[in-house]
């Protein structure tokens, strides 16, 4: 592993950069993208990659340019967007944790979302932006709840993922129950969300996850020395002048809130944040959370699971669908490298 390392600076901002990481990052960016292109090309009504570009610039004709920037482009933009907001949420919980299983779907803030958006669905009879509100909700008051009840002298990072677990499994029953009680029309509506799916995305959608990177991604810079810290151990991260507890908190509460809007925005998603920092570790073969890798393989694996699910596989999936089979393939894939050398995830 080489350790070369650059330092960017601007003002007074510093940031330091691992050739292979750049390298990897990018690769993965123009993959997506490329796919990206693939899926506003592709469809019932095929657009020559040319008539793409063009559409996308405004100089296409109206019925081109309509089926591109209209019906195809909110859908891709969603999936490289909350990609890459699952990819970055997983990485600050797997570095917090320091546990490949910290993530948003085992902590239960994933499932926290989906309760929210549940009772709104099903008990107000809500839907649309009512439904995404219920969702972001959610996973706000599940992750107080798993703090507040780890929290002992400080939110220990195996306190916040057993405590996780046990309040996952809690709200799992209950929207069961919440399915179960409910009128035919009204469960099959909340199976579908509940899948997880950028099929009917629009620009609204686009805005909003567009929205909570912008404003959520210069805190993350700015915390993301301590977080490197962190990742080390509390110990280590006082010893160099960190305050523990709190850029604890502020990361985890900007990882619970791209977590929170990529779940309203698409449902929940299952595994995209707990894959996409792991592998992204292991292609830069850095140290640390790699939240610029993360970001990049999330929006990668959101946006091909996307394409394997409209045209590889001969039915027209959620994408949801296809992330739950390729991350259970991964977690065994996981599980079995971790027992062979000896180690325990929780």
């Amino acid at each position: 592993m080489s350790a070369r390392r650059a330092t960017v600076r601007v003002g007074g901002w510093s940031l330091r950069l691992r050739p292979r990481t750049v390298a990897v990052s990018s690769l993965l960016v123009l993959a997506a993208l490329a796919i990206a292109v693939v899926n506003l090309s592709t469809g019932d009504f095929p657009v020559p990659f040319g008539e793409v570009v063009r559409s996308l610039l405004g100089t296409a004709s109206d019925g081109t340019g309509y089926v591109v920037r209209e019906l195809r482009l909110p859908r891709v933009a969603v999936a490289m967007l909350v990609g890459a907001a699952l990819g970055i949420s997983g990485a600050i919980f797997q570095s917090l944790t320091r546990n490949p299983l910290g993530s948003p779907d085992f902590i239960g803030l994933t499932v926290g979302a989906a309760t929210g958006g549940l009772v709104v669905m099903l008990l107000l009879g809500g839907s649309g932006l009512s439904v995404a509100a219920g969702a972001l909700v959610g996973c706000l008051v599940t992750f107080a709840v798993i703090y507040l009840l780890a929290f002992r002298r400080g939110a220990q990072p195996v306190r916040l993922v057993l405590m996780g677990i046990g309040v996952s499994t809690m709200l799992v029953a209950f929207d069961t129950l919440l399915i179960v009680r409910a009128k035919l029309e009204g469960a099959m509506q909340a199976h579908r969300w509940l899948i997880g799916s950028v099929n009917s995305s629009t620009m609204l959608e686009v805005a909003l996850i567009g929205g909570a990177l912008v404003v959520l991604l210069p805190p993350l810079v700015r915390y993301g020395r301590e977080l490197e810290m962190l990742s080390l151990g509390d110990e280590a991260a006082v010893a160099h002048g960190v305050r523990a507890e709190r850029s604890r908190l502020v990361l985890a509460v900007i990882s619970v809130a791209l977590a929170a809007v990529a779940t309203a925005v698409a449902g929940p998603i299952a595994f995209v944040a707990l894959a996409a920092p792991q592998l992204a570790s292991r292609l830069t073969r850095a140290p640390g959370a790699n939240i610029g890798a993360a970001a990049a393989m999330g929006a990668f694996l959101l946006t091909a699971s996307d394409w394997i699910g409209r045209r590889v596989l001969p039915l027209d999936l959620p994408v949801g669908v296809v992330t739950a089979a390729l991350g259970g393939l991964y977690l065994t894939w996981l599980l079995a490298g971790e027992w062979r050398r000896g180690r325990q995830l929780v």
